[in-house]
């Protein structure tokens, strides 16, 4: 599932607790992104996503965020079929994304570090290969997460940049600040996590109805 053209998508990733999903249905997020990676606070096993998945109703995008996924991993979250995508968060190659979407039958998302306009020019590799692009801030070399450390990159870089695919913005965003990136970038979905939570991998119900609205107003 790809986000509307028609209206602003919001994305509430690293979900793990039926509390926190519940919120963000009710804010009217449009996607919900489960991370599995174990690396990360906010893991999520493949029975864990399939519980939180299940009240989700259809018109909702529940998203898998991954790290350099094995064709093993793939497989075993797909068979919950909770998913209506698939997100790239490593080093995955255009030839890769595209061996996973034409594998796996799910659209597939590519996370794409930014840090200079290069690497949002570079994101052009993807436009065959994968659905959706979405641009994140560049992580410190050898940090343990390539995501979801509540950094951001200077938005705009994005100004002015034509992008031939649907796309979104991720890093550093937070209930101060969405609107303004909003407006500086025209992003079409935003992608919140540490921006909505109390604590690393602790989502608060109360930061993510306030997300949602400060992002629609």
């Amino acid at each position: 599932m790809l986000p509307s053209t028609t209206r602003l998508a919001i994305k509430i990733c690293g979900l793990s607790t039926p509390d926190t999903v519940g919120a963000a249905m009710r804010a009217e997020a449009t996607h919900l992104g489960f991370v599995h990676f174990p690396k990360s606070p906010r893991h999520v096993e493949a029975d864990q996503l399939r519980a939180l998945a299940a009240p989700v109703p259809a018109h909702i995008g529940r998203v898998a965020v991954l790290v350099d996924p094995t064709d093993d991993i793939l497989s075993q979250l797909t068979a919950t079929s909770a998913l209506t995508a698939l997100q790239l968060h490593g080093k995955e190659s255009p030839e890769r994304a595209a061996a996973i979407r034409a594998r796996f039958g799910l659209p597939v998302w590519k996370a794409i570090s930014v840090k200079t306009r290069a690497d949002i020019a570079a994101a052009k590799a993807y436009n065959s290969a994968a659905d959706f692009l979405l641009f994140d801030a560049k992580t410190p070399e050898g940090a343990a997460l390539p995501g979801g450390m509540g950094l951001r990159f200077d938005w705009t870089l994005l100004r002015g940049v034509p992008i031939s695919m649907p796309w979104g913005l991720s890093g550093g965003l937070g209930i101060d600040n969405v609107a303004q990136a909003i407006h500086i970038t025209g992003a079409p979905l935003v992608d919140v996590s540490s921006g909505v939570e109390s604590a690393p991998g602790i989502k608060s119900v109360d930061k993510i109805m306030a997300f949602c609205n400060a992002a629609s107003s």
